[in-house]
């Protein structure tokens, strides 16, 4: 059994609280995990426009949103001006890398991708990934390696956009095992490694001893768990290191999604299957999101 931790960074907020504290927990238990960073403006705020949507509006309800962003999160880029996630705070970023952790992009601005991929076209996609692109170069001096869509949204379009960018893996999807994405016949050549686990904010409000029901729901070969900084990282802190407790008990082996994505390219790339992308629902979570497809019969 393994276990690869996904850290997405989707507010300022998140950034300058949630990621100090996830570093200090992962340092206590020894623990790498794979952070995702949104480098360009809080708009979290707008995501009000999202009420409109039945099942926005009950996440919102069982979530308790004001203990999981707070005040300044849910207006920002709204009654409040849009402060930067990534890209004010070198010194946070900096010291992911330095704790021994990766990382990589996770849009530049995440409400506008999450609620606007289905319209943009190429050259839009391109600017939002070489805004991110751009940010992390000038604080890391080199090219990210990875890249993780935000709210698990991807299109064809974002597909061919990554692959011509040169990333050596994404994790766009939800899914069960690594695989190479496959559009009108041709195969994407950006490894795509899916989250295959619940997240925390799908599971708030709808069950109960949240450690208990994520270990129950691992399972043999890789498993990817996606945490938020705001969530994991503040309100759901506790939660989270019961869980790590629980992972370490059972011997799991951790791993980061880079080490993953390098050892299947050099080792086993013929290997791995290609497989469609298509739209589904996961319960707990509001719209759809890109979901690995079917194994051929």
């Amino acid at each position: 059994m393994q276990l690869a931790i996904r850290v997405d960074v989707d507010t300022n907020i998140g950034m300058r609280e949630g990621v100090p504290r996830l570093l200090e927990l992962f340092k206590q238990y020894a623990l790498r995990a794979s952070f995702f960073i949104s480098f360009g403006p809080d708009r979290s705020g707008r995501a009000i426009r999202r009420l409109w949507r039945p099942s926005f509006l009950l996440k919102m309800m069982r979530t308790n949103p004001l203990r999981l962003y707070g005040v300044r999160t849910l207006l920002s880029g709204t009654l409040l001006p849009s402060k930067p996630i990534g890209e004010a705070e070198a010194e946070i970023l900096r010291s992911i890398p330095q704790e021994g952790h990766e990382i990589g992009i996770h849009g530049y601005d995440h409400v506008r991708w999450q609620d606007g991929i289905e319209s943009m076209e190429e050259g839009e996609i391109e600017l939002e990934l070489k805004k991110s692109m751009d940010a992390y170069e000038r604080i890391f001096g080199k090219h990210p390696l990875s890249t993780a869509a935000p709210g698990w949204r991807c299109t064809s379009l974002s597909l061919a956009v990554q692959e011509r960018l040169g990333f050596l893996y994404a994790s766009d999807v939800r899914g069960k095992f690594p695989f190479f994405p496959v559009h009108n016949g041709r195969t994407i050549q950006t490894l795509q490694i899916p989250t295959t686990l619940p997240t925390a904010d799908e599971l708030i409000g709808r069950r109960r001893e949240l450690a208990g029901v994520f270990l129950s729901s691992m399972g043999p070969g890789l498993n990817v768990l996606t945490v938020h900084a705001e969530v994991e990282g503040r309100a759901y802190v506790t939660f989270f290191r019961d869980f790590l407790e629980g992972v370490l008990k059972r011997k799991a082996v951790l791993v980061s999604l880079g080490e993953v994505a390098q050892l299947i390219l050099q080792r086993r790339r013929e290997a791995v299957p290609r497989l469609a992308v298509r739209r589904g629902k996961v319960p707990g979570r509001s719209g759809w999101v890109a979901m690995q497809g079917p194994l051929a019969a």
